[in-house]
């Protein structure tokens, strides 16, 4: 049975933030309902686990997993906050004697390269092409995506037989074509920032919820997990979504015959 399993569900600092005593923040130290590792997902097979982001609390979400190691992670982009668990993993390849499979988009492993050129002693990077890459019976195709005023990501389609899963984690303002790769899903995990950002439009990253259920009412995804929430949202706040949205928490499982 496949599924996915949410390692993290924060935006790029976590939460709570260290210098941060907000009600949320002070919350996430204490009971930890809205304690958020940085997004990473693990897809789940019979025939091996994928990683998608490998980022800077990679060692606490292994041992959230009872893991000590990893085969394959599938890279969106460059960003501190997507990548920076990867020397960590290069060390538990070291340590192990195993190699590691690295998976991205030309251009994202091209720069994680020059940012640490040791990588490739331990770890092997298999460039894709639009085409995308098969896993666990799985067809996974990249598509590029605005990520406002940080340039670009990679969202990634999950095809198998009937299932149709989507992963956008830092995108905004889409336009026609990269909103087409997002229809017709049956889920779509998607990062949302903040329940609604004051932050001019044109200055961000990553849409709010307000702006993406704006953004679901032109897609229709039958199902909808928000991801890469701030310390701005609350996980026990009640933001009367859709009923088809949920908001995804660390260690949630989900079932991908179920849809």
């Amino acid at each position: 049975m496949d599924e996915l399993i949410f390692l993290g569900t924060g935006d790029s600092m976590g939460v709570p933030r260290v210098y941060c005593d907000c009600e949320i923040c002070q919350e996430a130290r204490t009971t930890g309902v809205n304690r958020r590792y940085r997004s990473s997902v693990m897809l789940r097979t019979r025939e091996g686990d994928l990683l998608i982001d490998c980022g800077p609390d990679w060692v606490a979400q292994m041992e959230h997993l009872g893991e000590r190691f990893m085969k394959t992670a599938l890279i969106t982009h460059s960003h501190f906050d997507h990548i920076a668990g990867m020397p960590e993993w290069a060390d538990a390849c070291r340590w192990t004697g195993e190699k590691g499979d690295v998976y991205g988009p030309p251009e994202v492993l091209d720069t994680i390269c020059d940012q640490f050129p040791w990588l490739p002693r331990q770890l092997q990077f298999h460039p894709i092409t639009a085409e995308g890459i098969l896993f666990g019976g799985w067809t996974i195709e990249p598509h590029l995506m605005c990520h406002g005023k940080n340039g670009t990501s990679y969202a990634y389609r999950l095809t198998k037989e009937d299932m149709r899963v989507g992963y956008c984690s830092d995108a905004i303002n889409l336009d026609p074509d990269q909103k087409r790769f997002l229809m017709n899903l049956d889920i779509l995990i998607l990062g949302t920032n903040f329940y609604y950002e004051e932050a001019d439009f044109h200055t961000r990253s990553v849409y709010d919820m307000v702006e993406a259920m704006e953004l679901l009412q032109e897609i229709k995804p039958r199902r909808v997990y928000f991801t890469h929430m701030g310390h701005g949202v609350d996980l026990q706040a009640n933001y009367e979504l859709p009923n088809q949205v949920t908001l995804a928490r660390t260690g949630m499982q989900i079932q991908l015959d179920q849809y």
